[in-house]
């Protein structure tokens, strides 16, 4: 593990090479097995709550009619998250053929929220973890390979494939910080033109 700025991370995070591939992953990160969805944080839950109204159109009527059931979030102050359908897609997936997709996502590229999507899934596949010190974790599932694969063709660093979200969770300054520490600025390598979709 290394240091930057109070972040403890992985080394690897500064060398891997990441692209997701949607054509191959059908955004498998939206559906995890596992009966809890994208991890919230606390000042998350209404932004969520906000978006309802605008993504309930996108998505699909088992979606809708889970989130009516059981509601669009789970948990308590420090442990929430979106909830799940049949224990496996966020209630907020929707589908095209039978890749997963985020319906927050597309309302943030309609110009209907100016909210992306929650940070965990921004970061995906980097986790924050916060237990005794504030590490940022590498957590690949094994439907991730074609991201790693993609990566190395196309010679896209994580790190870059990751600016935004790196950015939106840590700030500027912790980037320049990251940036000294893998040796390359971030600039200087093809980038995602803008992060693609996750899912």
């Amino acid at each position: 593990m290394i240091k930057i700025g109070q972040i403890f991370l992985e080394e690897k995070i500064l060398h891997e090479q990441f692209a997701c591939d949607l054509g191959q992953c059908h955004g498998a990160c939206c559906t995890i097995p596992g009966g809890r969805g994208a991890p919230l944080r606390d000042d998350e839950v209404d932004r969520i709550n906000q978006a309802l109204p605008v993504v309930k159109k996108y998505l699909p009527a088992e979606h809708q009619m889970a989130i009516e059931s059981t509601g669009p979030v789970e948990g308590s102050p420090g442990n929430y998250a979106t909830t799940c359908v049949k224990y496996r897609a966020c209630v907020f997936v929707y589908y095209e053929g039978k890749t997963a997709k985020c319906s927050i996502e597309r309302a943030y590229h309609a110009n209907e929220l100016s909210w992306r999507k929650p940070l965990s899934c921004h970061l995906f596949p980097l986790r924050i973890n916060r237990v005794e010190r504030t590490t940022l974790d590498y957590e690949p599932i094994r439907e991730c390979d074609p991201g790693i694969l993609n990566g190395r063709i196309r010679g896209v660093p994580l790190g870059n494939f990751l600016e935004e979200p790196l950015r939106r969770a840590f700030g500027p300054d912790w980037m320049n910080e990251f940036q000294y520490a893998s040796g390359k600025p971030l600039r200087d390598h093809p980038a995602s033109a803008g992060q693609p979709d996750h899912g």
